[in-house]
């Protein structure tokens, strides 16, 4: 099967388990609770079978998100220094991304993008200004299953020192047009392109969609 094909199947499964889950969380009628249960096995062997994965394991993930289906949060600090970008290599997949993850139930935006920098780099920096809100579910490989957005702040460095964590190996500065593998999924070039655009223009529009 081709990518685009599989992709296709996983998007529609996407859905389909969203709007299960939601009606899951609304049902009031035991035939309506059956019938969205079986809506969403159905978006969980879909799933298994484009993703290569064991459909009941695929099923229980579903079945850990109750309630209202909606999109996740990643976070992503965009630090450069002296026309440099500050990159974190995930031990994951061993490629590179800016510093960030998921957001935190209570936290405010601009203190858990300092943390996540800290945390992941060693560094300190301070963030200045919103350089977008993307879709990360479109323009690269998603996050993972379900729908989620990326915020990239633009950060100024305010002080520390580099320092591999136990989600990152490596931490590094880099030119932009000398970038090392990325993680795309996490950074990738049109997360890149915006925050050059914001360097050379400080009055450009927030990024969305």
């Amino acid at each position: 099967m081709s990518c685009d094909f599989i992709d296709k199947w996983l998007a529609w499964a996407r859905e389909m388990q969203a709007m299960s889950q939601t009606g899951l969380a609304y049902s009031r009628s035991a035939y309506d609770t059956e019938k969205y249960a079986r809506f969403m096995e159905i978006a969980a062997e879909i799933t298994a079978l484009a993703a290569a994965l064991p459909a009941p394991q695929v099923l229980e993930g579903f079945r850990i998100q109750p309630g209202y289906a909606t999109v996740k949060v990643d976070v992503r600090g965009a630090v450069v220094h002296e026309g440099r970008i500050l990159l974190v290599r995930e031990t994951q997949d061993g490629r590179w991304a800016m510093p960030g993850g998921w957001a935190d139930v209570g936290e405010l935006p601009s203190a858990m993008i300092k943390r996540e920098i800290l945390e992941e780099s060693g560094y300190e920096a301070e963030p200045l200004r919103v350089i977008g809100v993307f879709d990360a579910n479109r323009g690269g490989r998603p996050l993972e299953f379900f729908h989620a957005y990326k915020i990239v702040f633009l950060c100024e460095l305010t002080g520390g020192a580099p320092r591999a964590s136990a989600e990152t190996s490596e931490v590094g500065f880099f030119a932009f047009n000398a970038l090392p593998p990325l993680s795309e999924h996490r950074t990738n070039l049109l997360h890149l392109g915006e925050v050059q655009k914001h360097l050379h223009r400080p009055e450009s529009p927030v990024y969305f969609d």
